[in-house]
């Protein structure tokens, strides 16, 4: 059963802060870079934000603090939770699936590149290491027919 009750606290933050700690151990500070980054620049919680939710989480077991200052899943929070399938890296994932979300990360960037193409030229190296990686790939193995 999934612990709803445990992510519905503070608009999801919990939800936020218990996936990115699934994929690796962080600080406070590392969190909430990863929500700015993931939220485009849009939302950077405040350490009045994060901070307290740490200790809360920390206090009801679900999470514990490293000596390197990281926080980390306990091993309660690893056996009460139950991944939904949209939460990437938690479930084995299709390659349609996979797919399907480059598209929609495709658009994203096409969409970007219309309204403000400053911020995709900053990126256009690593776009274009992947266009020849997915290059690559088609050429070595052909479209798999």
């Amino acid at each position: 059963m999934w612990p709803f009750k445990m992510f519905h606290k503070r608009r999801g933050l919990r939800m936020w802060i218990l996936s990115m700690l699934n994929a690796s151990p962080k600080t406070g500070a590392q969190i909430m870079d990863s929500i700015e980054e993931m939220s485009q620049g849009w939302w950077r919680p405040s350490p009045g934000s994060i901070y307290p939710l740490l200790a809360e989480l920390e206090k009801e077991g679900y999470i514990k603090k490293l000596g390197d200052g990281k926080y980390e899943l306990t091993q309660k929070s690893k056996d009460e939770l139950e991944w939904p399938p949209w939460m990437m890296g938690q479930r084995q994932q299709k390659v349609e699936d996979m797919l399907n979300e480059m598209n929609g990360y495709t658009s994203y960037f096409e969409d970007l590149s219309r309204a403000d193409r400053k911020k995709l030229d900053e990126h256009s190296d690593q776009l274009a290491k992947l266009r020849d990686r997915l290059s690559a790939l088609l050429q070595q193995g052909g479209t798999g027919q």
